[in-house]
């Protein structure tokens, strides 16, 4: 009879706390607005920032820099959707823009968000349990699920079409030609990571074939001769992250840098790459920045910051380039629990600005006219 009384009041005050959570989570936190230089009048109209905020704690973000004006808004998606009870959700993992509607993948909560990409308020949302990134082909959506398929999403009806197995947790994606290739990480084994990518016939719907590339993959990106460039995030102690470069037309692998790539992006003949890769022996974090000619292949000396700017970044994070002006945008996530920032560079690695973020920005995307 004792223990019964005890597994009820335990209830009891779980559900006073998640009543109480709920309640505490309806408050809406307003929009905060910063001002910043403009950028002027470009095919650019501004840059949307999509905060991960840390696991369980339920503070994804959204973010957005107006060129025109300079103003940097703060949690728009919590001022445009005050309806929402838990606001974007837990994790931001990652953004994207098709159309005229903005696709944000929230991990932890599960969902894909489809939002206007000029109020950013909610038109639908889709469940996809442990989804991780998007791409689009034709009017669909496709979202990798680390329960090991892509789904495959009508962005007009959004609604689930049809779901194509892959490899074990795949992560990003990317469209070339009538093909999707699909990072698989197998990131829950890490005694037995993946090390293929999955390649999917967008006629079909149907998975062709795996190239064999190294264990543990994650950011994959096509450049604009048809490469595709695939991160390897090794196995966190003995072997170390790398940087890949798969030929399309031949679907096989012709090229390792041999140097350690977190995260990165592509903007014309550069990718732009960040490690933050963990030293067992000094027990830190170590911080690169790499720049590498993607029509040549070969690596840039001197990384793409110049003017000695690195040093006040405490966790490179999240990195994306402006297509007009070619300016770098590279966010710090800091310690993880905390507001961030987002540094803006010019395409010779000056620092132009930064400013506070919500908590670990990661994820960026460009709104184009």
């Amino acid at each position: 009879m004792k223990n019964s009384t005890t597994v009820k009041m335990l209830m009891l005050f779980g559900l006073s706390t998640v009543l109480w959570s709920c309640r505490k989570d309806k408050s809406v936190t307003p929009e905060e607005q910063v001002q910043l230089p403009g950028q002027g009048v470009t095919a650019v109209n501004g840059l949307y920032i999509l905060n991960e905020g840390n696991f369980g704690s339920n503070k994804a973000s959204l973010d957005y820099y107006d060129y025109a004006t300079g103003v940097y808004r703060r949690n728009l998606y919590g001022a445009a959707n005050p309806s929402v009870t838990l606001g974007l959700g837990d994790v931001g993992n990652d953004i994207k823009i098709y159309g005229s509607k903005l696709y944000v993948v929230v991990n932890g909560s599960n969902k894909l968000e489809i939002l206007d990409v000029k109020s950013t308020k909610k038109l639908a949302q889709v469940d996809i349990p442990n989804c991780r990134y998007v791409a689009f082909y034709k009017n669909k959506a496709y979202v990798t699920s680390y329960d090991g398929y892509v789904g495959v999403i009508d962005t007009a009806s959004f609604k689930i079409d049809t779901k194509i197995t892959v490899g074990r947790q795949p992560e990003d994606l990317a469209v070339v030609g009538d093909k999707l290739y699909v990072a698989n990480s197998g990131g829950y084994s890490s005694s037995d990571y993946e090390r293929t990518i999955s390649v999917i016939n967008l006629t079909t719907n149907l998975e062709s074939k795996r190239i064999d590339v190294a264990i543990n993959l994650n950011r994959l990106k096509a450049d604009q001769y048809g490469d595709l460039y695939v991160t390897s995030r090794g196995d966190y102690y003995n072997i170390k992250s790398n940087l890949y470069v798969v030929d399309t037309k031949t679907d096989a692998v012709k090229k390792k840098f041999d140097i350690e790539a977190s995260t990165f992006t592509l903007d014309k003949d550069f990718a732009y790459i960040i490690s933050t890769a963990w030293s067992n022996v000094t027990m830190s974090t170590v911080v690169s920045y790499s720049k590498i000619n993607v029509k040549d292949e070969i690596v840039v000396a001197g990384g793409f910051i110049k003017d000695g700017s690195e040093k006040d970044i405490v966790m490179p994070y999240g990195i994306a380039v402006d297509p007009i002006s070619s300016d770098i945008y590279l966010t710090d996530a800091k310690d993880y629990v905390s507001p961030g920032a987002l540094y803006c560079f010019d395409k010779t690695g000056k620092k132009k600005f930064s400013v506070v973020t919500g908590d670990v920005p990661a994820h960026l995307v460009f709104y184009t006219k």
